[in-house]
């Protein structure tokens, strides 16, 4: 018996982490699709003949349609399982992936960013949702965190590698292969995922009862904090690492593209690594609200030093005009990531008081605040950034972050 044990238990651990490993697969995916413009905002603009600020605005498409996706996605998943709606969104990015590469111009391309966008809106419900319905509460945090790191290693590719790639073989190489990942990890879900019935909640409602329950699960005072706190967090941490990240380094600071892509991989490495130790961190404290709003707060300071820091900038000034090296906008950007990489308790926090048949609603519910966030805020830093620069949206997005730090503390304190 006491060689049986360790080999069952080994038995179990791979029939429930490969498919959550699997499914995380589609999330790196998207991470991949959504950072791209960072480091290829310039060839992009200028091949389909719009500036930095415009294509800001339509990338933001991406963002409106994976909200838009999200109540259908969470009712899906209760409904038809996870196997099913993951293929399905698979093939849909596909799509947009072969459109992005081939049609022209500032139309075509906002369709691509559309079809991507409700493409790739359930890859990290999928996984998460599977967790879910499987995990305590306890046990979802470290799940989670590790899902979340798996996932954002799709930043780690549209880093350096996606740079050169673009710098050696054009934009549209990158969506060309990240068509080639959808396929494969379709492949991948077919043959690792099974697919589970419909819960019990889903027997005898209508599809309408069950969205609305979406809605109300997000409004509810349970999750109104974590849902302001959400509609910030991963706004700012996309529109630094998915959109202006880039042009900072290479209009501020004046890098090349690929030395930029470098410049970025701390802050990468932050967002994959940060929410595998902040699981670990969170199943040890027990303390998820006290780790958030640390989190949030130093990820809003992190960004005021990147704009206060610029050539010119009031640090410059009081050095007596001396310009810091750009290892500090490195740095800076490493710790904002390394700070806002504590995002993904709040699904922890959120899973927690929901019942595991309602799980993938709640946990739609979170993430249509993230990306309805990320899509509100990244129309917004379009004419900021038109009217009065890049550090004006660093300022912007800090302020963002410390608004709903400060709602969040003030909606989930005890008594």
């Amino acid at each position: 018996m006491a060689h049986r044990r360790p080999a069952a238990s080994s038995r179990a651990v791979f029939l429930f982490g490969v498919p959550l490993l699997v499914l995380a697969l589609g999330h790196m995916l998207s991470n991949l699709l959504r950072t791209l413009p960072a480091v290829a905002t310039d060839v992009i603009g200028a091949d389909i003949g719009v500036s930095a600020a415009s294509l800001a605005s339509l990338t933001g498409a991406y963002h409106i349609a994976f909200a838009a996706g999200q109540i259908p996605v969470g009712v899906a998943l209760d409904r038809y399982g996870v196997r099913s709606v993951a293929l399905t969104l698979l093939a849909i990015v596909a799509v947009g992936a072969v459109l992005a590469a081939t049609v022209g111009g500032a139309s075509g391309f906002l369709l691509a960013q559309v079809v991507l966008g409700i493409g790739c809106c359930g890859m990290l419900l999928c996984p998460m949702t599977l967790a879910a319905k499987l995990l305590t509460p306890q046990q979802f945090g470290l799940w989670s965190g590790l899902i979340q790191g798996v996932g954002n290693t799709g930043m780690l590719l549209s880093a350096s590698p996606l740079a050169w790639l673009i710098e050696h073989h054009g934009w549209r190489a990158g969506f060309w292969a990240a068509a080639i990942f959808a396929v494969v990890i379709a492949a991948l879900v077919t043959f690792f995922v099974s697919n589970a019935g419909p819960g019990p909640a889903a027997t005898g409602r209508t599809i309408r009862s069950e969205a609305q329950e979406v809605v109300r699960i997000g409004l509810s005072p349970q999750l109104r904090g974590i849902v302001v706190l959400a509609f910030s967090s991963f706004a700012a941490a996309i529109a630094v690492r998915g959109l202006w990240g880039g042009p900072w380094l290479m209009d501020v600071r004046h890098l090349g593209r690929i030395e930029a892509g470098n410049a970025l991989l701390p802050l990468t490495i932050a967002l994959v690594v940060g929410p595998m130790l902040y699981g670990v961190i969170d199943r040890r404290s027990g303390n998820r609200r006290h780790l958030l709003l640390a989190g949030h707060l130093v990820a809003a300071l992190a960004l005021f030093a990147v704009a206060a820091a610029r050539p010119g900038g009031w640090v410059s000034q009081w050095l007596g005009g001396a310009v810091l090296p750009v290892g500090f906008d490195v740095a800076a950007f490493l710790l904002f990531g390394a700070a806002i990489a504590v995002q993904p308790l709040l699904f922890a926090m959120g899973r927690a008081v929901v019942a595991p048949e309602h799980a993938g609603k709640a946990l739609a519910a979170i993430n249509l605040s993230f990306f309805a966030g990320a899509a509100v805020v990244q129309a917004l830093t379009s004419p900021i950034a038109a009217a009065w620069g890049l550090s004006a949206v660093m300022v912007f997005l800090g302020a963002v972050l410390l608004a709903a730090t400060w709602v969040f503390a003030m909606r989930t304190r005890k008594g």
